[in-house]
Protein backbone atom coordinates (compact mmCIF):
# COMPACT_ATOMS: atom_id res chain seq x y z
CA UNK A 1 0.00 0.00 0.00
CA UNK A 2 2.97 2.49 -0.04
CA UNK A 3 3.76 2.25 -3.46
CA UNK A 4 2.38 2.27 -6.73
CA UNK A 5 1.14 -0.79 -8.17
CA UNK A 6 4.23 -1.59 -10.87
CA UNK A 7 2.85 -2.39 -14.28
CA UNK A 8 5.90 -4.10 -17.09
CA UNK A 9 4.87 -4.38 -20.67
CA UNK A 10 7.24 -5.43 -23.13
CA UNK A 11 6.65 -6.42 -27.12
CA UNK A 12 5.57 -4.22 -29.82
CA UNK A 13 2.97 -0.71 -29.85
CA UNK A 14 -0.42 -3.16 -29.30
CA UNK A 15 1.46 -5.84 -27.29
CA UNK A 16 2.30 -3.65 -24.82
CA UNK A 17 -0.82 -1.68 -24.53
CA UNK A 18 -2.63 -5.02 -24.53
CA UNK A 19 -0.47 -6.36 -21.48
CA UNK A 20 -1.47 -2.78 -19.80
CA UNK A 21 -4.98 -3.23 -20.31
CA UNK A 22 -5.00 -6.69 -19.04
CA UNK A 23 -2.74 -6.20 -15.67
CA UNK A 24 -4.64 -2.22 -15.02
CA UNK A 25 -8.08 -2.97 -15.98
CA UNK A 26 -9.75 -2.51 -12.35
CA UNK A 27 -7.60 0.37 -12.15
CA UNK A 28 -8.66 1.72 -15.97
CA UNK A 29 -11.90 2.12 -15.16
CA UNK A 30 -12.09 3.59 -12.07
CA UNK A 31 -9.41 5.98 -13.73
CA UNK A 32 -12.73 6.20 -16.32
CA UNK A 33 -15.13 6.63 -13.37
CA UNK A 34 -12.53 9.47 -11.75
CA UNK A 35 -12.33 11.02 -15.29
CA UNK A 36 -16.37 11.25 -15.47
CA UNK A 37 -16.82 12.79 -11.90
CA UNK A 38 -14.13 15.86 -13.26
CA UNK A 39 -15.73 16.58 -16.07
CA UNK A 40 -19.69 15.97 -14.96
CA UNK A 41 -20.17 13.89 -18.08
CA UNK A 42 -21.13 10.59 -19.08
CA UNK A 43 -17.91 8.48 -20.25
CA UNK A 44 -19.73 7.53 -23.93
CA UNK A 45 -20.37 11.29 -24.35
CA UNK A 46 -17.08 11.74 -23.41
CA UNK A 47 -14.99 9.09 -25.55
CA UNK A 48 -17.11 10.41 -28.52
CA UNK A 49 -15.22 13.72 -28.25
CA UNK A 50 -11.75 12.37 -27.11
CA UNK A 51 -11.68 10.67 -30.68
CA UNK A 52 -11.55 14.37 -32.17
CA UNK A 53 -7.84 13.92 -30.64
CA UNK A 54 -7.41 10.95 -32.90
CA UNK A 55 -5.56 13.05 -35.80
CA UNK A 56 -3.70 15.29 -33.56
CA UNK A 57 -1.89 12.02 -31.67
CA UNK A 58 -1.75 9.99 -35.04
CA UNK A 59 0.57 12.78 -36.52
CA UNK A 60 2.70 12.64 -33.60
CA UNK A 61 3.11 8.94 -33.25
CA UNK A 62 0.95 6.65 -34.92
CA UNK A 63 1.85 3.67 -32.50
CA UNK A 64 0.37 5.68 -29.78
CA UNK A 65 -2.53 4.21 -31.68
CA UNK A 66 -1.62 0.98 -32.09
CA UNK A 67 -0.78 1.11 -28.02
CA UNK A 68 -4.69 2.41 -27.22
CA UNK A 69 -6.34 -0.31 -29.49
CA UNK A 70 -4.31 -2.64 -27.50
CA UNK A 71 -5.27 -1.40 -24.28
CA UNK A 72 -8.78 -1.11 -25.02
CA UNK A 73 -8.76 -4.97 -25.89
CA UNK A 74 -6.74 -6.12 -22.86
CA UNK A 75 -8.90 -3.61 -20.39
CA UNK A 76 -12.19 -4.98 -22.34
CA UNK A 77 -13.40 -1.58 -22.97
CA UNK A 78 -14.28 0.40 -26.36
CA UNK A 79 -11.74 2.45 -28.09
CA UNK A 80 -13.54 6.03 -27.71
CA UNK A 81 -12.64 4.82 -23.76
CA UNK A 82 -9.16 4.40 -24.29
CA UNK A 83 -8.83 7.28 -26.18
CA UNK A 84 -10.39 9.55 -23.33
CA UNK A 85 -7.94 7.69 -20.96
CA UNK A 86 -4.82 9.72 -23.29
CA UNK A 87 -6.87 13.01 -22.97
CA UNK A 88 -8.41 13.27 -19.62
CA UNK A 89 -10.03 16.46 -19.36
CA UNK A 90 -8.40 18.19 -21.91
CA UNK A 91 -9.74 21.62 -20.17
CA UNK A 92 -8.87 20.67 -16.70
CA UNK A 93 -8.54 23.33 -13.66
CA UNK A 94 -3.85 23.70 -13.44
CA UNK A 95 -2.59 21.28 -11.41
CA UNK A 96 0.02 22.43 -9.00
CA UNK A 97 3.59 21.08 -9.37
CA UNK A 98 7.05 22.48 -7.68
CA UNK A 99 10.27 21.12 -10.42
CA UNK A 100 13.52 21.23 -10.74
CA UNK A 101 16.50 20.46 -13.27
CA UNK A 102 19.99 20.61 -11.82
CA UNK A 103 23.49 19.64 -13.06
CA UNK A 104 26.92 20.54 -13.30
CA UNK A 105 28.31 22.74 -10.71
CA UNK A 106 24.94 22.24 -8.57
CA UNK A 107 25.43 18.75 -8.14
CA UNK A 108 27.61 16.65 -5.70
CA UNK A 109 28.72 14.31 -8.79
CA UNK A 110 28.26 16.95 -11.11
CA UNK A 111 25.34 14.92 -13.26
CA UNK A 112 22.23 15.64 -13.88
CA UNK A 113 19.15 15.49 -11.31
CA UNK A 114 15.60 16.57 -12.13
CA UNK A 115 12.52 15.85 -10.47
CA UNK A 116 8.68 16.99 -9.10
CA UNK A 117 6.16 17.21 -6.82
CA UNK A 118 2.90 16.04 -8.35
CA UNK A 119 0.45 18.49 -7.12
CA UNK A 120 -3.45 17.28 -7.41
CA UNK A 121 -6.50 16.05 -6.21
CA UNK A 122 -5.75 13.62 -3.42
CA UNK A 123 -8.28 10.59 -5.49
CA UNK A 124 -6.00 10.76 -7.94
CA UNK A 125 -3.25 8.43 -5.94
CA UNK A 126 -6.08 5.85 -5.87
CA UNK A 127 -5.50 5.36 -9.85
CA UNK A 128 -1.35 5.86 -9.84
CA UNK A 129 0.58 3.14 -11.66
CA UNK A 130 4.35 3.11 -12.32
CA UNK A 131 4.58 1.73 -16.03
CA UNK A 132 7.65 0.33 -17.11
CA UNK A 133 7.82 -0.11 -20.54
CA UNK A 134 9.76 -2.50 -22.88
CA UNK A 135 9.90 -1.99 -26.30
CA UNK A 136 11.18 -4.81 -28.58
CA UNK A 137 10.32 -2.38 -31.51
CA UNK A 138 14.15 -0.87 -31.19
CA UNK A 139 12.66 2.19 -28.91
CA UNK A 140 14.25 2.72 -25.48
CA UNK A 141 12.76 1.56 -22.62
CA UNK A 142 11.53 3.74 -20.00
CA UNK A 143 9.59 4.37 -16.81
CA UNK A 144 7.02 6.22 -16.28
CA UNK A 145 4.53 7.41 -13.67
CA UNK A 146 0.99 7.86 -14.97
CA UNK A 147 -2.17 6.91 -14.49
CA UNK A 148 -3.56 3.48 -15.00
CA UNK A 149 -4.83 3.32 -19.01
CA UNK A 150 -2.38 6.83 -19.96
CA UNK A 151 0.28 5.48 -21.67
CA UNK A 152 2.35 7.78 -20.35
CA UNK A 153 3.09 11.27 -18.26
CA UNK A 154 6.51 12.31 -15.61
CA UNK A 155 9.27 9.41 -16.09
CA UNK A 156 12.66 8.83 -17.90
CA UNK A 157 14.07 6.75 -19.97
CA UNK A 158 17.30 4.37 -20.55
CA UNK A 159 19.04 7.49 -22.41
CA UNK A 160 18.84 9.16 -19.33
CA UNK A 161 15.97 11.23 -20.58
CA UNK A 162 13.72 12.92 -18.59
CA UNK A 163 10.73 15.48 -18.00
CA UNK A 164 8.66 16.59 -15.28
CA UNK A 165 6.04 18.97 -16.24
CA UNK A 166 4.00 22.25 -14.13
CA UNK A 167 0.65 23.44 -14.52
CA UNK A 168 0.45 27.20 -15.86
CA UNK A 169 -2.86 28.99 -16.24
CA UNK A 170 -4.54 31.90 -18.06
CA UNK A 171 -4.75 30.00 -21.47
CA UNK A 172 -7.76 29.69 -23.93
CA UNK A 173 -7.71 26.29 -24.20
CA UNK A 174 -8.56 24.70 -28.16
CA UNK A 175 -8.51 21.55 -29.66
CA UNK A 176 -5.16 20.44 -30.80
CA UNK A 177 -2.53 17.53 -29.13
CA UNK A 178 -3.23 17.01 -25.78
CA UNK A 179 -0.26 16.84 -23.61
CA UNK A 180 -0.33 13.20 -22.37
CA UNK A 181 0.48 11.95 -25.44
CA UNK A 182 3.86 14.23 -26.24
CA UNK A 183 4.89 13.40 -22.82
CA UNK A 184 5.06 9.67 -23.77
CA UNK A 185 6.40 10.37 -27.18
CA UNK A 186 9.35 12.31 -25.22
CA UNK A 187 10.21 9.15 -24.11
CA UNK A 188 11.48 8.12 -27.12
CA UNK A 189 14.32 10.47 -27.73
CA UNK A 190 18.04 10.33 -26.75
CA UNK A 191 18.28 14.21 -26.20
CA UNK A 192 17.24 17.26 -24.26
CA UNK A 193 17.43 18.99 -27.65
CA UNK A 194 15.58 16.49 -29.65
CA UNK A 195 12.50 17.22 -27.07
CA UNK A 196 12.47 21.02 -28.05
CA UNK A 197 12.23 20.07 -31.59
CA UNK A 198 9.34 18.30 -31.13
CA UNK A 199 7.98 20.86 -28.78
CA UNK A 200 8.31 23.15 -31.10
CA UNK A 201 6.99 21.42 -34.16
CA UNK A 202 3.61 20.59 -32.76
CA UNK A 203 1.00 22.82 -31.03
CA UNK A 204 -0.46 21.60 -27.35
CA UNK A 205 -4.12 22.12 -26.63
CA UNK A 206 -3.15 23.98 -23.36
CA UNK A 207 -0.68 25.87 -21.54
CA UNK A 208 2.06 23.84 -19.63
CA UNK A 209 5.75 24.15 -18.37
CA UNK A 210 8.17 21.07 -18.51
CA UNK A 211 11.61 20.91 -17.17
CA UNK A 212 13.74 17.82 -18.48
CA UNK A 213 17.75 16.58 -18.33
CA UNK A 214 19.34 13.81 -20.58
CA UNK A 215 22.39 11.11 -19.69
CA UNK A 216 24.64 13.70 -21.52
CA UNK A 217 24.16 16.22 -18.29
CA UNK A 218 21.62 18.59 -20.24
CA UNK A 219 18.97 20.23 -18.72
CA UNK A 220 16.15 22.61 -19.90
CA UNK A 221 12.75 24.19 -18.83
CA UNK A 222 10.24 24.87 -22.11
CA UNK A 223 6.95 26.80 -21.00
CA UNK A 224 4.15 25.90 -23.53
CA UNK A 225 0.79 27.52 -25.10
CA UNK A 226 -1.15 26.61 -27.36
CA UNK A 227 0.49 29.79 -29.65
CA UNK A 228 4.00 28.03 -29.27
CA UNK A 229 6.82 27.68 -26.60
CA UNK A 230 9.25 29.81 -24.81
CA UNK A 231 12.69 28.49 -24.12
CA UNK A 232 13.49 29.22 -19.96
CA UNK A 233 17.01 30.32 -19.24
CA UNK A 234 17.24 30.28 -15.29
CA UNK A 235 19.49 32.64 -12.92
CA UNK A 236 21.97 29.92 -13.47
CA UNK A 237 23.07 27.67 -16.26
CA UNK A 238 23.48 24.70 -13.92
CA UNK A 239 19.85 24.88 -12.70
CA UNK A 240 15.91 25.33 -14.01
CA UNK A 241 13.44 25.64 -11.30
CA UNK A 242 9.53 26.35 -11.88
CA UNK A 243 6.46 26.42 -10.19
CA UNK A 244 3.24 27.66 -11.29
CA UNK A 245 3.14 31.03 -13.47
CA UNK A 246 5.00 32.08 -16.12
CA UNK A 247 8.71 33.43 -16.21
CA UNK A 248 9.91 33.79 -19.86
CA UNK A 249 9.69 37.28 -21.22
CA UNK A 250 7.32 36.02 -23.98
CA UNK A 251 5.10 34.43 -21.48
CA UNK A 252 4.98 36.62 -18.74
CA UNK A 253 2.77 39.13 -19.91
CA UNK A 254 -0.16 36.35 -19.48
CA UNK A 255 0.33 35.73 -15.91
CA UNK A 256 -2.44 36.61 -13.39
CA UNK A 257 -0.82 34.83 -10.07
CA UNK A 258 -4.41 33.20 -10.12
CA UNK A 259 -2.32 30.20 -7.93
CA UNK A 260 -1.08 32.70 -5.05
CA UNK A 261 1.15 30.78 -3.44
CA UNK A 262 3.50 29.69 -7.12
CA UNK A 263 6.06 32.70 -6.85
CA UNK A 264 6.45 32.30 -2.75
CA UNK A 265 7.26 28.60 -3.46
CA UNK A 266 9.76 29.20 -6.01
CA UNK A 267 12.03 31.19 -4.53
CA UNK A 268 11.82 28.67 -1.05
CA UNK A 269 12.73 26.01 -3.49
CA UNK A 270 15.75 28.55 -4.78
CA UNK A 271 16.84 29.53 -1.15
CA UNK A 272 17.12 25.73 -0.67
CA UNK A 273 18.79 24.85 -3.56
CA UNK A 274 21.56 27.75 -2.81
CA UNK A 275 22.49 26.58 0.61
CA UNK A 276 23.23 23.03 -0.36
CA UNK A 277 24.68 24.29 -3.88
CA UNK A 278 27.42 21.74 -5.11
CA UNK A 279 26.16 18.82 -2.88
CA UNK A 280 23.21 18.28 -3.87
CA UNK A 281 22.63 14.47 -3.76
CA UNK A 282 19.04 12.48 -4.36
CA UNK A 283 18.57 12.59 -0.84
CA UNK A 284 19.04 16.13 -1.05
CA UNK A 285 16.33 17.01 -2.98
CA UNK A 286 13.69 14.20 -1.44
CA UNK A 287 13.84 16.74 1.49
CA UNK A 288 13.27 19.62 -0.72
CA UNK A 289 10.38 18.15 -1.83
CA UNK A 290 8.89 17.52 1.82
CA UNK A 291 9.75 21.10 2.84
CA UNK A 292 7.57 23.14 5.13
CA UNK A 293 9.89 26.07 6.14
CA UNK A 294 8.25 28.27 3.50
CA UNK A 295 4.63 28.09 5.04
CA UNK A 296 2.26 29.06 3.84
CA UNK A 297 3.72 28.37 0.96
CA UNK A 298 5.88 24.73 1.20
CA UNK A 299 6.66 23.18 -1.39
CA UNK A 300 4.96 19.85 0.25
CA UNK A 301 1.29 21.16 -0.21
CA UNK A 302 -1.59 19.87 1.98
CA UNK A 303 -4.81 20.87 0.55
CA UNK A 304 -4.15 24.58 -0.67
CA UNK A 305 -6.78 24.86 -3.51
CA UNK A 306 -7.31 21.07 -2.94
CA UNK A 307 -3.82 20.41 -4.40
CA UNK A 308 -2.12 17.66 -2.26
CA UNK A 309 1.62 16.41 -3.00
CA UNK A 310 0.25 12.95 -3.44
CA UNK A 311 3.52 12.13 -5.47
CA UNK A 312 6.73 13.28 -6.32
CA UNK A 313 9.83 12.06 -8.46
CA UNK A 314 13.67 11.94 -9.04
CA UNK A 315 15.48 11.17 -12.53
CA UNK A 316 18.97 10.52 -11.91
CA UNK A 317 20.54 9.38 -14.99
CA UNK A 318 24.15 8.74 -13.73
CA UNK A 319 22.54 5.73 -11.82
CA UNK A 320 19.71 4.69 -14.26
CA UNK A 321 17.75 4.90 -11.72
CA UNK A 322 14.29 6.75 -11.46
CA UNK A 323 12.84 7.69 -7.65
CA UNK A 324 8.96 7.41 -7.30
CA UNK A 325 7.28 8.20 -3.91
CA UNK A 326 3.74 7.70 -2.96
CA UNK A 327 2.15 10.37 -0.71
CA UNK A 328 2.92 13.41 0.70
CA UNK A 329 6.52 14.83 0.66
CA UNK A 330 7.01 14.67 4.41
CA UNK A 331 5.26 11.19 5.13
CA UNK A 332 5.54 9.22 2.10
CA UNK A 333 7.38 6.29 0.73
CA UNK A 334 10.05 6.44 -1.83
CA UNK A 335 11.13 3.76 -4.06
CA UNK A 336 13.56 3.40 -6.95
CA UNK A 337 13.46 1.64 -10.09
CA UNK A 338 15.96 0.60 -12.73
CA UNK A 339 15.24 1.59 -16.39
Amino acid sequence: MNTFPLVEVCGDAYEMGYQHGTQAAALIDKYLILIEKMAAKKRDLLGRKALAFQPFIEKLNPLLIEEVRGLAAGAAISFAEAMLCQVRTAAASVEGCTAFALTGKATSHGQPLAGQNQDLGPEFADVGIVLHLKPTDGRPRAITFTFAGQLGYMGMNENGVAHFANGLADCQWRLALPHYPLKRTLFEQETVEQCIDILKEHRLCSAGNMVFCDGRGHIADVEIRPEGIAVYQDEDPDQRLHTNHYITPEFAPHETFGIEDSCPRLDRLRALVKQDWGSIDVDTMKAALADHQGDPAAICRHGAKNMYSVAGYIADPANNLFHVRRGLGCTGTWQAYKV
